[in-house]
């Protein structure tokens, strides 16, 4: 049986304990994992009788949803999926489970984070993921078609400039994948 959190209880520091052991343990010394990251736990508040905030860890950054209200939460296994609407659309979220926390869920936002070039950046990029998701600007609805303007390293540049919160959420400071294959 896993330790659960109360339910209520924001799980930042559960969630930060217990990915500061995943990175001491099971992700020591992978080529993957990126030195200048550190795990943080960023922006937790509760929304819609559940925890939402992101996980910022040397190997990802990941939205994450936690029990708040054990009423309205919706119970996952290890690995099953789940969609959830959110103002800026739909986004599938994976059910886990950690000794210490009990169960919460993700969705991938950035995996691996070998190009953030420090903290401050993966935090800038993780605070504005998560406002990004609550907008509804950034609705399919409301998209704009726009070309990426280059690579991740690039986001560091977005501390000293405007970056809107669907560029963020979108990924368009990542460089298009397809042009890497040409």
């Amino acid at each position: 049986m896993h330790d659960v959190l109360n339910p209520g209880t924001d799980p930042s520091d559960a969630l930060e304990a217990t990915y500061r052991r995943v990175a001491e343990t099971r992700m020591h010394g992978l080529p993957f994992v990126n030195p200048a990251l550190a795990v943080e736990a960023v922006g937790f508040a509760p929304w819609e009788g559940r925890w939402l905030g992101v996980m910022v860890t040397p190997w990802f950054i990941n939205l994450v949803q936690a029990p708040l209200d054990p009423a309205q939460w919706r119970s996952l296994g290890q690995g099953e999926k789940l969609r959830y609407r959110f103002p800026a659309g739909d986004y599938e979220f994976i059910g886990a489970i950690e000794p210490g926390v009990g169960e919460f869920q993700l969705c991938s936002l950035f995996s691996p984070v070998l190009e953030f070039e420090d903290q401050a950046t993966a935090r800038f990029v993780a605070e504005h993921a998560r406002a990004a998701l609550l907008d509804v600007a950034n609705s399919e609805a409301h998209a704009v078609d726009s070309p990426r303007p280059g690579p991740v390293a690039q986001a560091r540049k977005a501390l000293d400039g405007p970056m809107s919160r669907r560029d963020v959420l979108r990924g368009r400071f990542l460089p298009d994948a397809d042009a890497d294959r040409r």
